[in-house]
C-alpha cells in the first residue's frame, strides 16, 4: 500500500498544500520549524485519526481558522481508495471512498502506517503511559473492535472513577451500583488484556529475530506484558473474570477511599528484557535503540503478515539519532517493499544506495516543493 497524494487545508503551517508521491523512499528536506514535521503527521492523522504528537486536536488548525483539512488517495493491491479527514472546533469527521464514516474505529484501519520518530525511542525508557498508547494504536490499525472495545472501557472507567469520587466525598454509599460499574468494567477489561497479550505474542515473533539480527546475533529479545491483575495468557476468560474479581474485592476500599480505579488494562506496562536483563533498567542507550528499532520493524512485518499489504513507514528525524550501522539495518529492511518518507535536515553522511533513488522534497516555511 501506498499514498499517491496529500491535499492540506489550513493544517497547522500549511495554508494549501497538494503533493504527489511514488511508490518509494521519499524524503523531505529542510531546517528545523519550517513544517516537515507537520507533513510527516498529516499522513499519520489521516490513517489513523488523531495526532501522535497531541491529544489537542485544535492544534492542528491552522491559526484563526475554523477547521483543517487532510485529504489522501491510497493505492492498495485491489484498490484505490481517497479518505479525508475534517478536524473542526467541534470534532473530526471521516470520509472513505466519499462515504462518511459513522464512527472513527471504522475508519482507522483503511490506511496503515508505522511511525517512527524520536520520541519513540522512549518506547523502552519512558513511562508505562508511552508504552500503553504504543500497544492501543498499534492493535487498532489491524482489528478495529480493540478500538471499540477500547472506547467502551474508556467509557465505563469514567463513569466508575467518577461514582469512586463520589464514594469518597460521600455524597454515594450505594455499593449495588459499583458492583455493576465493576462487572461491565471486568468484562470490557478482560477482552482488551486477551488481545493485548495475543497482539504481543505475535510482535514478539517478529522482533526477536530482527533484534538478533541488528545485534549481530549477540542479543536475545524477550517482550513481557505486565496486567496490573495477575492473569496468564493461557487462563481462560472466565478465570481471567474470577481473578479481576478477586482483585476488585482486594482494593474495594482503598478505591472509595482514594476516589479512583486502582487496577486494569488502563495501569498495565510492557517490560523489555535483552539477555534475560531488564533493559529500560540496565540496558545501554545503544541497546534501547537497538530494541525500540526492533519493534518498529517488527511492527512492519506484522501488519504485512495480518492484512497482506506492507504499511507505509514514516521516519521523522530518526536517522540521525541512530548510528551508521543501524541506519543502513533500518534503510535495508525497507528497500524496495515499503513506501517511506524520511525528514532530515540534511542527507550528508547517510551513503545508502536507497536515499541515492529517492525522491526529494523541499519545505520552507509551510511551502513544500520537489527538489
Amino acid at each position: 500500500m501506498y499514498i499517491e497524494s496529500l491535499s492540506l487545508k489550513d493544517y497547522r503551517n500549511y495554508e494549501e498544500l497538494f503533493v504527489e508521491f511514488e511508490n518509494k523512499v521519499n524524503v523531505i528536506l529542510g531546517e528545523n520549524a519550517q513544517g516537515k514535521t507537520n507533513v510527516m503527521e498529516s499522513i499519520y492523522v489521516l490513517a489513523m485519526a488523531k495526532s501522535h504528537r497531541t491529544s489537542n486536536d485544535k492544534d492542528l488548525i491552522r491559526w484563526d481558522q475554523d477547521y483543517a483539512k487532510i485529504e489522501g488517495r491510497v493505492q492498495k493491491q485491489h484498490s484505490s481508495l481517497p479518505l479525508q479527514l475534517v478536524i473542526s472546533k467541534k470534532g473530526k469527521k471521516a470520509k472513505c471512498n466519499h462515504i462518511e464514516q459513522q464512527k472513527l474505529s471504522q475508519y482507522v484501519g483503511n490506511m496503515n502506517v508505522v511511525m517512527f520518530a524520536p520520541e519513540d525511542l522512549n518506547l523502552v525508557k519512558g513511562s508505562p503511559q508511552v508504552r500503553r498508547r504504543f500497544i492501543d494504536m498499534e492493535i487498532g490499525q489491524v482489528s478495529p473492535i480493540y478500538l471499540h472495545d477500547m472506547s467502551q472501557y474508556q467509557k465505563i472507567l469514567q463513569q466508575r472513577n467518577h461514582f469512586l469520587k463520589m464514594m469518597q466525598i460521600k455524597k454515594q454509599t450505594d455499593l449495588t451500583m459499583l458492583e455493576i460499574l465493576t462487572e461491565q468494567f471486568i468484562q470490557m477489561a478482560v477482552k482488551i488484556v486477551t488481545k493485548r497479550f495475543e497482539f504481543l505474542r505475535l510482535l514478539q515473533n517478529w522482533a526477536k529475530p530482527i533484534h538478533h539480527g541488528i545485534s549481530r546475533g549477540l542479543e536475545t529479545l524477550e517482550i513481557q506484558y505486565k496486567p496490573s491483575v495477575e492473569v496468564l495468557e493461557d487462563q481462560d476468560l472466565s478465570k481471567m473474570v474470577t481473578t479481576f474479581q478477586e482483585k476488585f474485592e482486594k482494593v474495594k476500599n482503598r478505591e472509595m477511599e482514594r476516589g479512583t480505579t486502582l487496577f486494569g488494562p488502563h495501569r498495565d506496562d510492557l517490560l523489555f528484557f535483552v539477555n534475560n536483563r531488564d533493559v529500560q533498567t540496565f540496558g545501554s542507550q545503544g541497546q534501547q535503540r537497538t530494541t525500540a528499532l526492533s519493534i518498529k520493524l517488527a511492527e512492519i512485518e506484522l501488519i504485512h503478515a495480518e492484512i497482506g499489504e506492507y504499511p507505509i513507514l514514516l521516519l521523522d528525524d530518526v536517522l540521525s539519532e541512530l548510528d551508521d550501522y543501524r541506519q543502513s539495518h533500518l534503510l535495508n529492511t525497507i528497500q524496495g517493499k515499503v513506501q517511506t518518507f524520511v525528514t532530515t535536515t540534511s542527507v550528508d553522511g547517510i551513503d545508502h544506495q536507497t536515499l541515492k533513488e529517492a525522491s526529494t522534497f523541499e519545505v520552507t516555511s509551510g511551502i513544500m516543493k520537489k527538489a
